[in-house]
């Protein structure tokens, strides 16, 4: 559990950027959220960090057509990318989107966390066992945030996340699963406990570090 105190809510949105060559200086650490463009991506970074419109929402889903950028601390940023599957556009967009949120993940350097936001009525489509299958064989470690949970009852909720739990045991890697509601914030606490230990994983590392060497 990390010992650095970070504080999403001090999140301030920086850039929206069509691809990775708009992004900033590719240094730090980024923690991405990726997910189907009906998955509550939006609502969700909203909750993670107490602000009501950081993110913005929208009632049509996969809005989100760029790579927006948020700043935590100096360093550390939270990545919203472009959402995937479910968006009704035309199909050149798609692809658009797609080689952006391709590139981003294939190339960023300071990519050390992927949240994928799943509906916990529609878990483990396609695209999203695909995108946490890449993130363990990428060595990156991935929370599984099980959105609308509001929407089932607490019993068929953990139901829902004992399944993703066990089939996505067979990947290996280092993959939590939460079930999260943007509306009652179930799970908020968690998810951003898992994230803010993402973000500081390196502080936290060079500090032991410095530690082990004051004690040599």
């Amino acid at each position: 559990m990390s010992t650095f105190a970070v504080n999403l809510n001090k999140a301030k949105f920086v850039i929206s950027a069509p691809d990775i060559r708009q992004l900033p200086e590719d240094a730090g650490i980024e923690v991405a959220f990726a997910g189907r463009s009906n998955a509550g991506k939006s609502s969700a970074l909203n909750t993670l960090t107490l602000q009501k419109s950081l993110a913005r929402t929208s009632k049509t889903p996969g809005r989100t057509q760029l790579i927006n950028v948020f700043e935590v601390e100096e360093g550390m940023r939270l990545v919203d990318l472009p959402g995937y599957g479910f968006a009704k556009v035309p199909l050149e967009m798609k692809k658009k989107w797609q080689k952006a949120l391709g590139e981003y993940l294939e190339k960023r350097e300071s990519l050390k966390g992927l949240v994928v936001l799943m509906d916990i009525r529609h878990p483990l489509k396609d695209l999203d066992h695909n995108l946490i299958e890449w993130a363990v064989d990428s060595n990156l470690p991935v929370l599984a945030l099980l959105t609308k949970s509001d929407k089932l009852s607490q019993g068929k909720a953990s139901a829902e996340v004992l399944k993703v739990k066990k089939a996505l045991q067979v990947l290996g890697g280092d993959i939590k699963v939460v079930a999260f509601s943007s509306l009652k914030k179930t799970g908020a606490n968690q998810a951003t406990q898992i994230i803010c230990d993402w973000l500081t994983a390196e502080t936290d590392q060079a500090d032991s570090i410095a530690l082990d060497e004051e004690d040599a």
